[in-house]
């Protein structure tokens, strides 16, 4: 198990003063999520996400590879492991367009951010894919039926707009 101090002296990256260097960064062999980031494994995404045959792989290098950057020109989201141990692709067809790429681990990697820390990925295959904000769905209010009484406004506020006279303010 690593350490962030590990991480950062092993790919010269920093990260921000208010995170603890000796804590132990946990792995996980399920969905994460860092950030604009998620990570989810290949076998979950069967069916979405393919690697072509003719994809080029490349060996993730102790100074790691840079998998995205902030929207507005922030921190780089940067993958890292051990000389030997995870192979990266970013050949790679998703149906959503989402995916980033994949890479495939030997034993743990890591995710490290300037501001986010380290995230831990045990040994397997995930696709790295950004995240994406939806607006919730907000359902059209049914209009109650001929007959039935449905008052937006109590009747004290109504009474009271309506014994109001109405104002207008004129701006220069």
């Amino acid at each position: 198990m690593k350490t962030l101090a590990d991480l950062t002296t092993t790919s010269g990256l920093p990260v921000d003063a208010h995170l603890v260097l000796d804590l132990v960064i946990p792995t996980s062999d399920g969905l994460q999520a860092q950030g604009d980031l998620v990570v989810v494994p290949l076998a979950e995404l069967t069916g979405q996400v393919a690697v072509p045959a003719t994809a080029r792989w490349r060996e993730v290098p102790p100074e790691g590879i840079e998998l995205l950057r902030g929207g507005t020109g922030g921190n780089a989201h940067t993958l890292v492991a051990d000389p030997g141990t995870c192979v990266w692709t970013d050949t790679v067809t998703d149906a959503t367009g989402l995916a980033i790429g994949v890479f495939e681990a030997m034993a743990p990697a890591y995710l490290l951010h300037r501001e986010h820390g380290g995230t831990g990925i045990a040994a397997g295959s995930y696709v790295v894919r950004r995240q994406r904000e939806q607006a919730p769905v907000v359902p059209v209010a049914a209009r109650p039926a001929f007959g039935v009484e449905h008052r937006a406004t109590p009747r004290g506020v109504e009474a009271a707009r309506v014994a109001r006279p109405a104002v207008r303010f004129v701006c220069d």
